[in-house]
């Protein structure tokens, strides 16, 4: 199937300014992809803003100097730094000067100054059936399972591109017949105790996202809604251990009002029945650290906290001095509202180290590793942080909820409390 682009995106294309190259991007893109031709999108989510070499930052300042501008909202996923200045990241020049030219180029092209993986609860939330072009993994199945959205994981600098175009490729997932489930995900056998816990949904979505790889599911069994951050922990896990880019729950999702109505066909492909011994197995495989009797940090925020996040983190610090610090990641969306109630003050007095407009599995702010810290052992409620940081830190990882970490981190030693799948 040859792609086939309107009269004005041939225009576009043949011009050479920033426009030009950004619809040359994505019209060559859809070729690759196999689209027939490009379509109209709401808004985007950028990715690629987060610095990982000179290219990058070279890429965006072209656009820049081709008088390049967004042509729909955008906003952007983290950055290298926290220009909020709450935490100290350890970036040394030159790579932090080309850092920050980067993040200015993304200003300047006209994105929203987000920097936050969470774009949905900082009121970027597109509506239901909707084209959208978003980057970064847990935001991109938010988008399609959680706001019913529609979007592909567009990775780094095709997300500008479409922005600044306003089209994207018309293939997989903006297509609704590729949206429709093939297989189930069945947690009936697990009790509705455990279903109701925070711990549960990384645990499910890390045992989803490995058990499918990138098919398309329906989870069956959930009684209740569990609520937006459970299921912004649940996608963020799946597609970190997998490559999810969509999910339904059934009652739960705008698509899926129960099984059958979400399924690709009368009888779905295969039926995996989750069971506690499979929970327990996936729970396990989230923690690299040996048995120790000492962690040297918890981090929280991957996907980033949200404001209902922080008061459960303040109600179970309840003022307390912490033995080893809590890095706290959030957008500029939370962090504006706990300055207003000034609890940020009363978090970082008890230890809690808050990082904005970035994350701590992208950028060094943790204690860098060496003859002191030996293997650092790092303690986390995030499926996502489990996965990436040993890989990204060098820091072993112990999984456990949110009350862990906290007791954790007060008494400087892994505490665990057990709930029953």
């Amino acid at each position: 199937m040859s792609l086939s682009l309107s009269p004005e995106e041939q225009a576009i294309a043949a011009r050479r300014d920033g426009a030009g190259i950004a619809m040359r991007i994505v019209a060559e893109s859809a070729r690759l992809l196999g689209a027939p031709r490009l379509i109209p999108i709401a808004s985007t989510h950028i990715d690629g803003a987060l610095y990982h070499g000179d290219s990058g930052t070279l890429f965006a300042e072209k656009l820049v100097e081709g008088g390049a501008q967004v042509a729909v909202r955008s906003t952007l996923n983290v950055g290298a730094l926290d220009l909020m200045g709450c935490s100290r990241v350890r970036l040394e020049e030159p790579q932090r000067g080309m850092a920050r030219r980067m993040m200015e180029a993304y200003r300047k092209l006209g994105c929203e100054q987000s920097w936050t993986c969470a774009p949905y609860q900082a009121g970027h939330r597109p509506a239901l059936g909707s084209d959208v072009a978003w980057g970064e993994s847990n935001a991109v199945v938010f988008c399609n399972s959680v706001l019913g959205a529609r979007t592909n994981r567009y990775g780094d600098f095709l997300d500008i591109a479409c922005a600044i175009v306003g089209r994207a490729p018309d293939y997989g997932l903006h297509r609704p017949e590729n949206r429709k489930a093939r297989l189930v995900f069945d947690v009936s056998g697990l009790s509705p105790s455990f279903l109701a816990s925070e711990i549960a949904w990384p645990v499910l979505g890390s045992l989803y996202g490995r058990e499918v790889g990138n098919a398309i599911g329906v989870v069956a069994g959930v009684a209740a809604h569990p609520g937006e951050d459970a299921l912004k922990a649940f996608g963020a896990a799946a597609a970190s251990s997998g490559a999810v880019g969509l999910f339904h729950i059934a009652g739960v999702t705008p698509e899926a009002p129960h099984v059958e109505a979400i399924l690709a066909g009368p009888e779905p492909e295969a039926v995996i029945r989750v069971t506690p011994a499979m929970v327990a197995k996936a729970r396990a495989g989230l923690s690299t650290a040996a048995a120790t009797k000492t962690i040297d940090a918890v981090a929280i925020g991957s996907p980033h906290l949200s404001n209902a996040e922080f008061d459960s983190l303040e109600r179970l610090i309840a003022g307390r001095r912490l033995a080893v610090p809590i890095y706290a990641c959030t957008g500029r969306h939370a962090l504006a509202q706990l300055e207003r109630d000034g609890r940020r003050k009363r978090l970082e007095a008890c230890g809690v180290v808050i990082v904005a407009d970035t994350c701590v599995v992208v950028t060094p702010i943790m204690p860098e590793l060496g003859p002191e810290l030996g293997n650092g052992v790092l303690m986390t409620n995030s499926g996502k942080f489990a996965h990436y940081a040993p890989g990204n830190t060098g820091y072993a990882v112990l999984y456990a909820s949110l009350a862990d970490c906290v007791e954790s981190a007060v008494l400087g030693k892994p505490v665990f409390t057990d709930i029953a799948a």
